[in-house]
């Protein structure tokens, strides 16, 4: 890109720790444009309550992100807002810097789109049906979302006195993506037909390829039973649905291993051959990663037409307004939306 990537930042639900981690954004120079889309008076609030020192700009960042300033397209709350104090009334002003901010996605006026943590349940409260930003965000661009949590610094599970096991070999990076996002479970096996798991592995694959610049992506796909259903003994959904796919893809050409296992898919010699693990629900595959890397991994939307990237991590109520929490989810999440956003070719 010719000139620095523009990123929208929504700051979240207004009680949670969203305002918190814009803040902490203004403490130090950043490689991009940065506009955050909230009320300037919730963030002006929060600032004097953490002690930061900050001067807020009303208007989009026309330069690079700078120490002691924040850029604000404001948008406004309905209630004064207090930390950790959830209020339905600012529910629509949760979802209008979202929209505000896909929008502006799309025609061009950001590069990317970089989201905090929202509540989902209090969204709900409402009357407004709203299941994650994933599927909202998917709603207003069209296209096949797939969640996809991404890992750069796995932490390694083996005791660091225990030197007979470890290796001078860097980590590799660890790719989860899911097949189902915010379901309850029983729904799960319903929900993974031919049909829509032929289309996510599509996306996963051609995202893969084209946004993170691998040439030949190699998918590891976990079956959705215990031991994969045990030759059908187990389920019979890897027999009747996951095999037949991965075996058509793999006709046109996609490096597919699986269905595996899904307390066997993350050992070492597998993730040796992977780059992204495809799970069939939420919790079967995330606890792996966010046990890997929770506070360091990346939540991004594969399969839209705009470049969309989220911390790994919830609203965190009891924390807002504390000063006592880790901002390093979303700088990663910054840092992958300039990457994606330098040689995106989707």
């Amino acid at each position: 890109m010719s000139e620095l990537p523009h990123l929208a930042i929504t700051a979240g639900e207004p009680a949670g720790i969203g305002p918190d981690l814009c803040l902490f954004l203004s403490q130090s120079p950043l490689p991009c444009r940065l506009t955050v889309l909230g009320d300037c008076h919730v963030l002006e609030e929060r600032a004097t309550r953490l002690g930061i020192s900050v001067t807020l700009h009303e208007g989009e960042a026309t330069g690079p992100q700078q120490k002691g300033r924040l850029n604000v397209l404001p948008l406004l709350v309905a209630n004064r807002v207090i930390p950790g104090r959830l209020d339905p009334a600012n529910a629509p002003h949760v979802l209008s810097m979202i929209d505000t901010a896909t929008k502006g996605c799309l025609s061009g006026r950001f590069d990317a789109l970089v989201t905090t943590p929202v509540h989902k349940g209090v969204i709900n409260e409402t009357g407004i049906a709203f299941s994650g930003h994933t599927e909202y965000i998917a709603a207003l661009t069209g296209g096949q979302p797939v969640m996809m949590l991404v890992s750069r610094f796995p932490r390694s599970p083996v005791s660091q006195s225990d030197t007979t096991r470890q290796s001078s070999e860097p980590a590799p990076v660890l790719r989860v993506a899911l097949a189902t996002t915010h379901l309850p479970l029983r729904e799960v096996p319903t929900a993974v037909s031919r049909q829509k798991l032929k289309a996510i592995i599509e996306v996963l694959h051609r995202d893969l390829r084209d946004r993170f610049a691998l040439g030949q992506p190699r998918i590891t796909v976990l079956g959705l039973n215990p031991h994969a259903g045990e030759g059908g003994h187990l389920g019979k959904e890897e027999i009747e649905v996951i095999q037949p796919v991965m075996e058509d893809l793999r006709q046109q050409g996609m490096t597919l291993t699986g269905p595996l296992p899904a307390d066997t898919a993350f050992l070492p010699h597998i993730l040796s051959i992977t780059d992204a693990h495809l799970a069939m629900y939420h919790d079967q595959g995330l606890p792996v990663l966010k046990y890997a890397g929770f506070g360091r991994a990346v939540n991004i939307t594969l399969g839209l037409p705009i470049i969309r990237t989220s911390v790994d991590h919830g609203t965190a109520l009891e924390l807002a307004g504390s000063g006592n929490i880790d901002h390093g989810s979303l700088l990663e999440a910054i840092t992958t939306a300039i990457e994606l956003a330098g040689h995106d070719s989707a």
